[in-house]
């Protein structure tokens, strides 16, 4: 246990992944809400919205106006998600955003076709043209992410060895401009890792790459989230992407009601509980995660938005003894 990190950085990405796949349509005002609500949680960064093509994602499709009323707080990064020129160029023009160029592949080439319309040769030749625009506008690059790192829906199985090839791919594309990728982010994009395979891809990416930090985005479909980020701690992990309430899902992974990343307050929960330092106050993301519930009108997977913490039952039974 000596091994575990002593803090643990949690990136918000509730309000990006949950707002995008909701069936009916949020108000711009609620995600706001959500966004203000969080944004005094003691979270540092929250991923507020996605430039992408509103026509296949419309809940995205008033990401302007939410980064244009969100109440800005200090010490928080306000990020966006982007795929292309196009979203990255949306995401410059708000200039309200904290912005951070990755350098992005996915390991599965048809999960790529789907999702982003490209083939693999296409997707690196993107990435090359996204560097352009990087430094055309200042954006620092330090992290690179690999999605369907764990297994994919439509092409099965993803080995290390697949995954390893995009992560070189990556570093290929940051020396080409004197860039150094510092975070790697593995993404179980469709729900397959189990803490078995995390620990074996964790393992096989930091033995050809010990120089790396890496950070895991993890999608609780199989009900795996927290297991997988437990799994991911043992190896040093103390990165962690993850989606208040559980909020969310990725809108072309093939799965009927697949769930979001590994749920904020539950992680935070396990973490305090372990002892492990996140900065973030747990009662105001169990806060935050119960109007995440109210604004989208449906119960939401979390766990500890409905048990609490245990903070409160320790007071009590500590009052309760004098």
């Amino acid at each position: 246990m000596s091994d575990l990190p002593k803090f643990v950085q949690v990136n918000e990405e509730g309000p990006r992944e949950g707002f995008q796949i909701e069936k009916g349509p949020i108000e711009t005002r609620r995600k706001i809400e959500l966004i203000d609500a969080l944004s005094q949680t003691g979270l540092g960064q929250i991923q507020v919205v996605s430039f992408v093509n509103p026509k296949r994602v419309p809940g995205m499709v008033d990401a302007a106006e939410v980064v244009e009323g969100y109440a800005r707080r200090p010490g928080v990064r306000y990020t966006a998600l982007w795929l292309n020129r196009t979203g990255f160029e949306r995401a410059v023009a708000t200039r309200r955003l904290d912005l951070a160029g990755t350098i992005a592949l996915t390991a599965s080439d048809r999960f790529l076709e789907r999702n982003q319309g490209r083939t693999m040769k296409e997707n690196i030749a993107a990435q090359y043209e996204m560097m352009r625009q990087f430094k055309q506008h200042g954006v620092p690059v330090r992290r690179g992410s690999v999605m369907s790192a764990f297994g994919c829906n439509y092409q099965g199985e993803i080995t290390a060895a697949d995954v390893l090839r995009q992560v070189e791919a990556i570093l290929a594309v940051a020396g080409e401009h004197d860039t150094k990728i510092e975070v790697l982010s593995l993404a179980d994009t469709m729900g397959w890792a189990t803490p078995r395979s995390v620990q074996r891809l964790v393992g096989a990416v930091r033995e050809r790459h010990p120089e790396l930090e890496i950070a895991l985005h993890l999608h609780d479909t199989r009900g795996m989230g927290i297991a997988n980020a437990y799994a991911g701690l043992q190896m040093g992990v103390a990165i962690f992407d993850a989606a208040v309430g559980g909020l969310g899902g990725c809108p072309f992974a093939a799965n009927q009601g697949a769930a979001g990343n590994v749920c904020t307050e539950d992680l935070v929960f396990m973490l305090h509980e372990m002892g492990i330092e996140t900065g973030i106050d747990l009662d105001r993301l169990i806060e935050a995660a119960r109007l995440a519930e109210d604004i989208v009108g449906h119960p939401l997977p979390g766990s500890v938005k409905t048990g609490g913490s245990l903070d409160a039952i320790r007071g009590a039974l500590r009052g309760g003894a004098q």
